[in-house]
């Protein structure tokens, strides 16, 4: 890694991170926003665009000011890469209990030049002396969740900066130093604070008291941060400040390594709450590597779906559903696009329930994950076998055998339980002028993480090791996310890229654990097959059948008639809170269109030129 990554600043219009002229949706302050209310007792705050149409370039994401960065690199010009590490390091400012330099993700990009489509494997990785049996007592049972994840145990060797080093060194047109610096300015100056921050913090704060650090930094003078105030994270804007000064070493080998483990292994808290600290030494931090892999490769409609490979579950989920479906259509004879609005989500959550079977058997950080299979066509016509469009199947499903052999009979597998997942994440992407793509989910895992705050840092360290499965899901049947030596955990983060031709037809991606899968794909066919909008395909209800025995809904779902035939068709409908925070980017009547929530996470912040 390089030990420097100093070099030209960019213009001050982009330090404040406000502002950013974004065409035909500028509709922001013009400068910063005043740490006082302004008259009438409002305090300015920028505005989230759901939907932004351009032709040259477009950016969307969870958070206003990430989006204003982005927008801003791109008009200034910056490239897709550029934008999307500008973006992300600004969200681990707005977004702290979601991402940040504590945690890892998936970072997918297109070149359109080539057409070529690269990842980059960011996720938090086990120290080298974890084992299988990492969470579970003498006598083998699996430790208590909640005591797992606020501690040491369930901090990962962190791989974000890892991430945004890699992107930048081989597609980058900018210094990584220079792209820090929005988020810098950021952090010194402060944020209003909105709805969503607040309720995170509100929901957190009883963990986050135990933590000194973290009581410190992020509840100060013990009270939540109110809506509308202005939130500042000086320690944060000082840890970017000396990562652009002496490099990305100084996270990995440095001062902040060094600071790293020792709050890993030994968090401070107050009296009364100690916990058990982590086994992560410095050698674990020097030795992380972000890892360029081959995407997931998937047909779709005459399209090319991209996804994250293991140890994501991503892309051979979204893959996999979207085979489910396509198959379904060919032996009912009847697409998507003409069934009504319960059929369609009927046949949906039947293709979801089956392909979550199949990934929690078969896929996760291990050798010899049947990757082709699980995304081959063979595979997903005998698995349609067990459709049924008047009756939901029994759950949990049987998962099934990607052997290569589909000429026979359904052979027999074994229904598995759901296991678990958090559900603290973000999201966002970038279409530049030259037409490259970036879709990059990052994450610290649960909201606010371990807990536990990096003294003199201003960052929360992940809990992404309680993805592993405590105990095989299943006793007696290979379980591949289990705990290891240098192991990643298994993901439901899925960045998805769907070309065309030499276009990029879509990028999307969407927080919320495992709902992630289902979100994407069910945005995916809300747009293509529906025919909604982008707009309204995420803020469409969405339904998640992750192969348990119910079926989560959102957005009051459950309660209509649509709920009503569900429940008919054998459906156990669970009502959720609102699934994940998405957005994306299109192409629709040949203009560049970028989509965000609505009403999830209080609306999500397009941006077009």
């Amino acid at each position: 890694m390089p030990t420097s990554i100093n070099g030209p600043r960019i213009s001050r219009r982009l330090l404040l991170g406000l502002g950013a002229g974004v065409g035909a949706t500028t509709l922001l302050p013009s400068g910063p926003v005043s740490a006082h209310p302004a008259r009438g007792g409002a305090i300015p705050e920028p505005l989230k665009v759901r939907e932004a149409r351009g032709s040259t370039a477009a950016v969307a994401s969870v958070d206003p000011y990430a989006s204003d960065i982005g927008i801003g690199v791109l008009e200034s010009g910056g490239n897709a890469v550029d934008a999307a590490v500008a973006m992300a390091a600004a969200l681990g400012v707005t977004e702290p209990f979601s991402c940040g330099l504590g945690g890892g993700g998936f970072f997918v990009y297109r070149e359109a030049s080539s057409g070529r489509v690269f990842t980059i494997d960011g996720r938090e990785t086990a120290p080298a002396a974890f084992t299988e049996n990492e969470f579970t007592d003498g006598s083998g049972e699996a430790l208590p969740f909640d005591e797992v994840v606020n501690s040491g145990r369930s901090i990962g060797v962190p791989g974000t900066l890892a991430t945004w080093n890699e992107a930048v060194e081989r597609f980058g047109t900018r210094d990584l130093g220079s792209l820090l610096k929005p988020a810098e300015h950021l952090a010194q100056k402060g944020f209003v604070v909105d709805q969503n921050y607040h309720d995170h913090t509100a929901a957190n704060a009883e963990r986050f008291s135990r933590f000194l650090e973290t009581a410190r930094v992020f509840l100060p003078g013990g009270e939540v941060p109110r809506v509308g105030s202005r939130f500042r994270n000086q320690d944060l804007a000082a840890t970017l400040r000396r990562i652009r000064t002496h490099g990305v070493d100084e996270f990995y080998t440095g001062s902040i390594a060094e600071a790293i483990v020792a709050e890993a292994n030994r968090p401070g808290t107050v009296a009364g709450h100690e916990v058990v600290g982590s086994p992560m030494t410095l050698d674990d931090l020097a030795g992380y590597e972000a890892i360029w892999r081959d995407p997931t490769v998937s047909t779709y409609r005459g399209m090319t779906v991209y996804g994250m490979p293991v140890p994501s579950s991503g892309g051979i989920a979204v893959g996999a559903i979207l085979k489910l479906l396509t198959e379904y259509e060919r032996i009912t004879g009847v697409p998507i696009s003409k069934l009504s609005e319960a059929e369609y989500l009927h046949r949906f959550a039947e293709a979801c329930a089956t392909a979550f079977a199949d990934r929690n058997r078969w896929v996760g950080d291990v050798d010899d994950v049947p990757t082709d299979e699980l995304l081959s066509d063979g595979f997903a016509a005998e698995r349609a076998r067990l459709f049924d469009a008047e009756r939901a199947q029994e759950r949990p499903i049987p998962f099934g055998w990607p052997d290569g052999d589909y000429e026979g009979a359904n052979p027999e597998g074994q229904g598995q339980r759901e296991p678990y997942e958090g559900e603290s994440t973000t999201h966002l992407n970038v279409i530049d002028r030259w037409g490259n793509t970036v879709s990059y989910t990052l994450t610290i895992e649960q909201t606010g993480g371990s807990g536990i705050t990096v003294p003199g840092h201003g960052f929360l360290l992940n809990n992404e090791l309680t993805d592993f499965n405590f105990v095989p899901v299943t006793p007696g049947v290979p379980d591949p996310n289990l705990p290891g030596p240098g192991k990643r955990p298994r993901s439901s983060m899925s960045p998805t890229i769907i070309t065309e031709g030499d276009q990029t037809r879509l990028s999307v991606g969407t927080p919320g654990g495992a709902t992630i899968i289902t979100s994407v794909a069910q945005i995916i066919v809300g747009h293509f097959e529906r025919g909604l909008p982008l707009v309204e395909a995420i803020a469409a209800a969405r339904v998640s059948s992750r192969n348990a025995p119910t079926t989560d809904v959102d957005l009051g779902l459950m309660d209509t008639s649509v709920g009503a035939e569900l429940t008919a068709l054998g459906h156990d409908l669970n009502a959720k809170d609102p699934m994940g925070n998405a957005s994306g980017i299109g192409l629709e009547d040949g203009e560049l269109v970028a989509a965000a929530e609505t009403v999830r996470g209080g609306g999500g912040s397009a941006r077009a030129v």
